[in-house]
């Protein structure tokens, strides 16, 4: 959708990226912009391809490519591309330079998520990250408990799930759990986030990082602890796993983590779930961000960024849990209803032009 502005997605690729998944995910993130309240519909957009089986000469080919095959929807008017899986700053900044060729003149607004040197946001890398932690402590704080009381464990150490794991150490949360796609490790005594991550950018993943016992994704999914944070990929937490969460609060830094049949199980259980459309909003949030300093020749602080984006996600989170208090529904039927409403308000409002 475009009704409420230009449409915002990530560019996705990967081997098995196909039509309705992209769709799935062009719908999700209309909703996810409604819910934070900023000025963006939805899209998405997906190139079928193994990008570890290109050079980085045909890399960038694909994906002028695919950039010139667009020219005539992408615009910061119109859509607005940004980072997903397996794209990085440097393919959205071949993305920038392709529509600013076409276009004659250099055009940074055109996407987010570019290196800071061609007119990125600082703090966008952390965005996703940094929001899961926002709405990590207010959902503490709304059942009453202390960062020092809780038990974190973290599914994934990619971007999301890594920046997440950091920052609630900082906050003074013990990280007992981290994985990622070669397994994981869990450590009571609290793992040392900093250390793993010194050690994924050396060796390219946490396997022999040895800091706790080695366990499985799965296992790491039904920890005994307060916090959960599936940040790694879609279907995780199922009806043949949900009974066994022990977690008090799952956050949900990747999309679509919990199957709906899972669902019902964890709120029968009295799991609190901050849904993905809101938890992982903080790397559209700041792509937002980046398009209004773009458009206006600002460059703003890390500390403004920091600032802007914790308001936002804690407003937000605030307005979803009183729609699902009123509405007497769970946080994700809340995050729903408040995004659709917005988005057929604004539909309403503007009416159809015969």
């Amino acid at each position: 959708s475009s009704v409420r502005g230009p449409s915002k997605g990530g560019v996705r690729f990967g081997p098995d990226v196909n039509l309705n998944e992209v769709k799935a995910l062009a719908a999700w993130m209309t909703w996810k912009c409604a819910v934070v309240n900023i000025p963006f519909g939805g899209a998405k957009g997906g190139v079928r391809v193994d990008p570890a089986s290109l050079t980085t000469t045909q890399l960038e080919k694909v994906t002028r490519r695919y950039t010139a095959s667009l020219l005539d929807i992408l615009g910061p008017e119109s859509d607005v591309p940004a980072p997903d899986m397996n794209t990085n700053e440097q393919i959205m900044g071949w993305i920038m330079d392709t529509y600013s060729m076409h276009a004659r003149h250099t055009v940074t607004a055109v996407v987010t998520g570019k290196p800071v040197y061609l007119g990125g946001s600082l703090g966008r890398r952390e965005a996703t990250g940094r929001g899961v932690m926002v709405v990590a402590l207010r959902a503490m704080e709304r059942l009453g408990f202390k960062p020092k009381q809780c038990r974190v464990a973290v599914q994934g150490f990619g971007n999301v799930g890594s920046v997440a794991a950091k920052l609630l150490d900082e906050q003074g949360c013990r990280v007992v759990a981290i994985s990622d796609v070669t397994g994981g490790y869990v450590n009571e005594k609290g793992i040392d986030v900093q250390g793993a991550i010194d050690y994924v950018r050396e060796h390219g993943s946490l396997e022999g990082f040895g800091g706790g016992d080695k366990i499985t994704n799965e296992e790491l999914l039904e920890l005994d602890c307060e916090i959960l944070v599936p940040a790694a990929k879609e279907d995780q937490i199922t009806s043949r796993n949900a009974d066994r969460i022990k977690a008090k609060i799952i956050v949900e830094g990747a999309n679509g983590p919990t199957t709906a049949k899972a669902d019902p199980i964890l709120e029968s259980r009295g799991v609190y779930v901050v849904p993905d459309i809101l938890a992982n909003a903080g790397g559209v949030t700041v792509s937002y961000f980046e398009w209004v300093q773009n458009r206006m020749g600002y460059s703003w602080t890390l500390e403004d960024v920091n600032t802007r984006l914790a308001r936002i996600m804690t407003e937000s989170f605030d307005e979803v849990a009183a729609t699902a208090d009123k509405f007497g529904v769970s946080m994700r039927l809340g995050a729903y209803i408040l995004g659709i409403d917005r988005v057929a308000k604004t539909l309403k409002l503007r009416g159809i032009y015969a």
